[in-house]
């Protein structure tokens, strides 16, 4: 069993204290992600973990990656499916992010060749 080290004091009425706070569900992800996914200073974090009824704490990590660790607390059900939603929406940023680059290949593509043609 793994407890960890909670330094979040405004612990959601919906978190059961202490049971709920053993064996977080923990994961790591790009910063930049999660700024997407929890707004402008975190705006969004708490709208997220009430609808999930968890509660995430982050980490910074110090790697050359830029990852956060995500600890997800709440009951075994609700952990679980708040780090499958997050993890979902991370990968559906990744895939935004990754064909928004190749539009931007082929557009330089498309200039590049319109250099030669007049």
């Amino acid at each position: 069993m793994m407890v960890t080290f909670l330094t979040r004091k405004d612990i959601p009425p919906w978190v059961k204290v202490p049971e709920d706070l053993k064996d977080p569900e923990v994961f790591q992800v790009q910063s930049l992600v999660l700024k997407y996914l929890f707004g402008p200073q975190g705006s969004r974090m708490s709208h997220i973990e009430q609808v999930s009824q968890a509660m995430f704490e982050l980490k910074n990590l110090e790697s050359p990656e830029e990852l956060t660790e995500v600890f997800i607390y709440g009951s075994q059900n609700n952990k679980v499916r708040a780090k499958w939603m997050l993890q979902s929406m991370a990968e559906r940023y990744r895939l935004r992010q990754q064909k928004e680059v190749l539009k931007l290949e082929e557009s330089m593509k498309t200039l590049e060749l319109g250099q030669y043609i007049e």
